[in-house]
């Protein structure tokens, strides 16, 4: 109980894709499996507590009272860790009337008089169960950064008395956390030292009037004598408990079920633990529903005879399953009719589409591919490898002999059925999967880098590092490493005596908030967060940036399509969505991105405000409707609104606040959150959202609604029908809840706008085909896209690409699109 308590506390919520909470039990078996597998041992039980009270009860009625209940979070996992034991084959010991440390306190008592001379090790989070540490017995303390072994030697080091005292310490000092009372006005420090000198209880008032001590120290004992009796009955672990078995044969460890446990723990989504139990490669797992698979493949395609076909590649090999039959077969004529006349389901069809790229065959027609399958039936996952794939869509794990296509074939039927009962079996087939098709096209083209200018921006850089470097050493008095934030943390806030707040273990906190509030005080901050900013982008995006050019001058970004819980895409090698933006020296990268030659053109379109106006149409809200259909600046008109004046009186302070109310409403954002954003009051604050609201009645109203269909559905939607689950909405943690109503606010606004821009992405590119104009689409940054287009076909483009964004989909208020021409892409802002 004690390692699940620590483990849930301690570990940020988790919860697998039905919402049941799983942080205690990945702890727990984490901490477990790690000791198996460290101690290989011959015995293994589990002790855990029960509800009943105990013998102690009877002793004192008011043993552990006050304490507070199990939290629902953590009691919900009880029964599941108990399973996940069984499954390890590790024996689960309870016994009403007696709690967890009896049971272990008995069965250490049995290895210490075993005649196999079996050397115990009680792995706890719980102080109580040092005392039992003897020649034979080691606590592993499991704290809440690592297990921690105390034997005789290391207790008596740490706390000056024999581990068999520790009971005699306690009867003094009593336990706050079990509610054992001890003697009234004796602490801590005082008990270890009064039987560290008296070597027990029992002597200490034998000998009390001996002893030496004050009056006072001698009246508190003598007063509470009786009191130190029971709390040392009470504190004391019984170590002859009738726990049900008579001796350690009976808790013999074999080793763990390896079905049962792979199940389990796939069913709560502990990919991790299956992994290092080795059961993601079990030898002994066979292709259920085809047990011949493995040995019976054919050559011949004439044999596979469903119209739905699973396909993998093996190096030049290509690999079909129709549910029974396998065949393996070169990238030749034949096999391309076939591809092209079946229904081809696949893992990564982006990743498959490259894979025939290279064996001459191209082709874009993939029917179903289980990895976006799985990505929109439950977005949180870490990750999709179809390892994971397989575990939580079939139990099972993955035999290497045995061809991928078959499990891309098993999964497909199930991840069908659940996109079919949750209503996203058409975000599939007509987002995703299209979009794929698009992805790869616009890696395989990449976008034109300038390595030379690139390169020179980054001298520049390092010069400007250098400067800062030196100024920060000028003010601080003295040479520092600026990038150490133990060595920053001295210099601000205890040679410059900057205000701080309390020094923690790990140091002073040297963040970007803590310094930017801290800029008003010393002109050292600018200077540090600038060189901060500056030190970023020579790393990350000049060197970055260089060595992923390839041998043909351009970037090939590799877009991820289930990086995000929202539907958002991301980029990797390098991440183009975090190209700097938002300062001068940050845009200036976008000028080495450039049309690959003088007769070509790059074609910039953003998005204008598409959230807000995604907002607007999904809450149905009049008022801010009213504002975008008359083409009225959004951040203007919410200011005439929130502060009672006329358009030509918002000055750009009241725009900006305006602007960040906007988005912060958006975004879920309470008073608190608002009030340090625009450096105001609190109470400010909450009058700037309440007259926000009074202003947009109806946005109110949908934030109310959506919350409350999420807590009682698990979930929100987006325009399209795309989930996105929030356990947090049913944590007992109050923090968590208030972020899961954070998610079920924003989700449906940002994942309809990335649903939108991907809608037009699809039209994009095959308008673009069909228009003979030779432009490519390269790039998507969040609500933007890049399009690479012959100058003299650029008009013409620019025209396509701003009206199929903008009629992507329809909306009660106009999408927007801005759309510029340049020869670079910062030329085209």
């Amino acid at each position: 109980n004690s390692i699940l308590n620590r483990q849930f506390y301690g570990i940020r919520y988790l919860s697998n894709k039905e919402g049941f909470p799983t942080n205690a039990i990945f702890g727990f078996v984490n901490v477990i499996i790690k000791q198996l597998d460290t101690l290989k041992p011959d015995y293994v039980a589990v002790a855990f507590d029960l509800k009943a009270p105990t013998f102690r009860h009877s002793l004192y009625d008011q043993y552990k009272a006050g304490r507070k209940p199990m939290p629902d979070d953590l009691a919900l996992q009880m029964p599941v860790a108990k399973e996940l034991c069984k499954a390890l084959g590790i024996a689960v010991l309870e016994k009403e009337g007696y709690e967890a440390d009896d049971i272990l306190g008995t069965l250490a008592n049995m290895a210490h008089n075993s005649s196999c001379e079996a050397e115990a090790y009680i792995l706890t989070g719980d102080r109580d169960s040092l005392q039992l540490i003897s020649d034979k017995v080691t606590v592993l303390l499991a704290t809440n950064s690592d297990t921690v072994p105390f034997d005789g030697q290391a207790f008596f080091d740490k706390y000056g008395v024999n581990a068999f005292q520790y009971v005699d310490v306690k009867a003094l000092m009593g336990d706050s956390s079990d509610n054992i009372p001890g003697v009234a006005g004796i602490g801590e420090k005082t008990a270890f030292k009064l039987i560290s000198e008296m070597k027990s209880l029992d002597l200490l008032y034998e000998k009390i009037e001996d002893t030496g001590l004050s009056v006072s120290v001698k009246n508190k004992l003598i007063s509470g004598k009786e009191s130190a009796y029971m709390s040392r009955d009470l504190a004391r672990i019984k170590c002859d408990s009738p726990i049900g078995i008579e001796c350690l044969d009976d808790i013999e460890y074999h080793g763990f079920d390896k079905a049962a446990a792979r199940l389990l723990l796939a069913k709560y989504e502990l990919f991790g633990a299956i992994k290092k139990l080795g059961l993601d490669k079990q030898e002994d797992n066979t292709c259920q529903q085809s047990p011949d698979c493995a040995a019976s493949v054919c050559e011949e395609l004439s044999l596979l005879s469903g119209e739905y076909c699973a396909m993998s590649i093996d190096g030049e090999d290509i690999i079909f399953f129709d549910g029974e039959k396998l065949c393996k077969c070169s990238a030749n004529e034949k096999t391309r009719d076939f591809i092209k006349a079946h229904k081809i389901i696949c893992y990564d069809c982006k990743s498959l589409y490259k894979q025939l790229e290279a064996l001459g065959f191209s082709w874009r027609g993939c029917y179903f591919d289980v990895m976006l399958g799985a990505y929109v039936e439950d977005s949180l996952q870490s990750a999709y490898q179809l390892e994971r794939i397989v575990a939580t869509y079939l139990g099972e794990s993955i035999n290497g002999e045995i061809p991928e296509a078959v499990y891309v074939f098993r999964a497909w039927k199930n991840i069908e059925i659940k996109l079919k009962e949750s209503s996203q079996l058409d975000l599939l087939y007509n987002i995703e999967m299209p979009l794929a098709a698009v992805l790869c096209d616009m890696e395989r083209e990449g976008c034109k880098i300038d390595k030379k200018g690139i390169a020179e921006y980054g001298i520049v850089l390092d010069e400007i590092i250098a400067a800062l470097e030196m100024r920060i050493y000028m003010a601080a008095g003295e040479e520092f490493n600026i990038n150490s934030p133990k060595q920053l943390g001295e210099i601000l806030f205890e040679k410059l005596m900057l205000p701080t707040a309390k020094k923690t273990k790990t140091g002073y906190s040297t963040n970007a908030e803590v310094l930017e509030k801290l800029s008003r005080y010393h002109p050292i901050i600018d200077d540090i967060l600038e060189y901060r900013q500056m030190s970023k982008l020579k790393g990350t995006y000049v060197d970055g940036l260089l060595k992923c050019i390839g041998e043909d001058g351009r970037i090939h970004t590799e877009f991820k399509q289930t990086g995000t819980a929202t539907g958002r895409l991301s980029s990797i090698n390098p991440n183009l969505q975090n190209i700097p933006i938002r300062t001068e020296a940050g845009r200036q990268f976008r000028k080495y991105f450039e049309a690959k030659d003088e007769n070509y053109v790059l074609i910039d379109a953003d998005y204008s405000q598409i959230e807000l106006r995604v907002f607007a149409h999904i809450s149905g809200d009049k008022n801010m409707a009213e504002a975008f259909l008359a083409n009225e600046d959004i951040h203007t008109s919410t200011a005439c609104r929130v502060f009672g004046v006329s358009p030509e009186n918002v000055t750009v302070e009241m725009r900006k606040k305006s602007k960040a109310i906007n988005f912060g409403i958006l975004y879920g954002m309470g008073g608190f959150s608002l009030a340090d954003d625009l450096k105001i009051s609190q109470a400010m604050a909450k009058q700037y959202i309440e007259s926000y609201l009074n202003s947009y009645p109806d946005i109110e109203k949908y934030l109310d609604e959506v919350v409350r269909q999420a807590k009682e559905q698990g979930y929100v939607t987006t325009m399209f029908g795309r989930r996105r689950y929030i356990p947090e909405l049913s944590a007992s943690n109050k923090n968590l809840r208030n972020f899961g109503e954070r998610v079920a606010k924003n989700s449906p606004i940002q994942g309809s706008s990335a649903d939108i821009i991907k809608i037009a992405m699809i039209n994009i590119e095959k308008k673009l085909r069909q228009s003979g104009t030779g432009a490519k689409l390269l790039l998507q940054v969040h609500d933007e896209l890049l399009i690479e287009s012959p100058r003299e076909h650029a008009r013409e483009v620019l025209q396509l690409l701003q009206s199929e964004m903008e009629n992507a989909v329809k909306l009660s208020v106009p999408l927007k699109v801005e759309a510029k021409i340049g020869e670079n892409w910062l030329e085209c802002h």
